[in-house]
């Protein structure tokens, strides 16, 4: 009956995977849950409960029978014969149905027309055999859809008070009681299971939204770690672009410039070779340092300001730094060192021929300022270019959370300015 029905069991009736996971009421869990094998076990352990309310409903129904004091003891013990039919036909027919992942309809209304028919003869003929549909009820909700459910439950409770009726002719005031607790259960085990249905549709409901959330978390994992992977190539990018690609340009620029001179300047031609050496050195440094993640090579041990001067020194520019020098993070200065680089490649390949190039640095109490100026031809930046370095140099600018602006005319040279936010601090040192 109804009043009995476990509130889990329904549960076997959702159909899919992702509802098979929704906890229920009662707390429990049905169907696969993550861990694979460990589903069947945790449905078969559940069910086990149900196993044991089975035994005990059965048990009390035929104690009832045979103890009644009516019909005669031939009548309950043809009774008490039928029920026992009942167990096998639980345990090799309807448990395996029951249990199943998803509960075959069509095997289990086999099942449930078989209980059912085992079940009325001794119900028409012992009334107190009845009891035994607090177990079989609760049976059609498990295995069976909703209208085929409540057509079940009808059959299971009035049919045994009809036959019953028929057959023995009893007292009116003892058929009008039977009758009327016949249809009260019947209208409880509809109402009930009914209202456990829904329940169990919602938790599906539930079930399949929390399935689509945990596939948008995975999907939203995957593209943050995609997108983490193109930020970082993007960095390694640039880092290369403005460190090792310049420095090898530089190399190509020194040897073209040592193959003109060795014939009739060599000390000019050693000099440019000193120059090579010392722009390997510094790429291979660079090129140690973008693998380990450690500090520019030329930071490495250094301030900024003196690692800007030995960057412009090798770019015969000029530099002046202005405001308070103080220590800095780590980030905006690299962000400075690199775009200075940028700024002065620039100025070599595109400015035309010796241009002068000018470096300022200057200091504020919340910013830090780089500009690079060249009085070379210049450009006109509305003009789209291609090329790298322009582009990584705003991009590099923007994570800093800092500015970059390029001024530039045909015949007027070019100024590169990047503003970055730095925090203040009450300790300044002049240089």
């Amino acid at each position: 009956m109804p009043a009995d029905l476990p509130l889990e069991e329904p549960a076997r009736r959702m159909t899919s995977p992702a509802a098979r996971r929704a906890p229920v009421p009662g707390g429990a869990l049905h169907g696969p849950v993550p861990g694979g094998a460990r589903a069947a076990d945790t449905w078969e352990l559940s069910f086990r409960l149900w196993d044991g309310y089975f035994a005990v409903v059965w048990v009390a129904t035929l104690v009832f029978v045979l103890g009644t004091a009516h019909p005669g003891w031939h009548v309950r013990l043809a009774a008490g014969a039928l029920l026992l039919l009942l167990i096998p036909w639980y345990l090799l027919v309807g448990r395996p149905v029951l249990t199943a992942e998803v509960p075959d309809e069509r095997r289990a209304l086999g099942y449930i027309a078989g209980a059912v028919l085992l079940f009325l003869p001794p119900g028409v003929l012992v009334g107190e055999t009845r009891l035994m549909t607090f177990a079989l009820i609760p049976q059609c909700f498990i295995g069976l859809r909703l209208r085929r459910a409540l057509t079940a439950s009808t059959v299971i409770n009035i049919a045994p008070v009809a036959g019953w009726a028929l057959l023995w002719r009893p007292a009116g005031q003892v058929l009008f009681f039977n009758s009327v607790f016949a249809a009260v259960t019947l209208v409880f085990s509809a109402a009930l299971g009914s209202w456990i249905i829904r329940i169990m549709e919602q938790s599906r409901e539930r079930a399949e939204l929390i399935t689509e959330l945990d596939a948008s978390r995975h999907e939203i994992a995957r593209l943050s770690a995609m997108h983490g992977a193109l930020s970082e190539r993007e960095r390694f990018s640039r880092e290369i672009h403005d460190t090792l690609a310049q420095g090898f340009t530089s190399l190509l620029m020194l040897v073209q410039a040592v193959e003109a001179e060795l014939d009739h300047d060599l000390p000019q031609a050693r000099r440019h070779l000193a120059l090579m050496d010392e722009t390997a050195r510094q790429n291979l440094a660079e090129a140690r340092a973008l693998v380990t993640g450690g500090t520019p090579a030329d930071l490495d041990g250094a301030t900024l300001p003196d690692a800007l001067r030995r960057l412009a020194a090798r770019h015969d520019a000029s530099i002046a730094v202005t405001g308070p020098v103080r220590p800095l993070p780590a980030g905006p200065e690299v962000v400075i060192l690199r775009s200075c680089q940028e700024a002065l490649a620039n100025a070599r390949k595109h400015a035309g021929s010796s241009p002068a190039v000018t470096v300022g640095l200057a200091y504020a109490a919340d910013s830090l300022a780089l500009s690079v100026r060249d009085d070379g031809r210049g450009f006109d930046p509305a003009t789209p270019v291609d090329g790298y370095g322009l582009a990584g140099l705003r991009a590099r600018a923007a994570e800093a959370g800092g500015t970059a602006s390029i001024r530039s005319a045909p015949g007027d040279g070019t100024t590169v300015t990047v503003t970055l936010p730095v925090p203040a601090t009450p300790r300044s040192e002049t240089r």
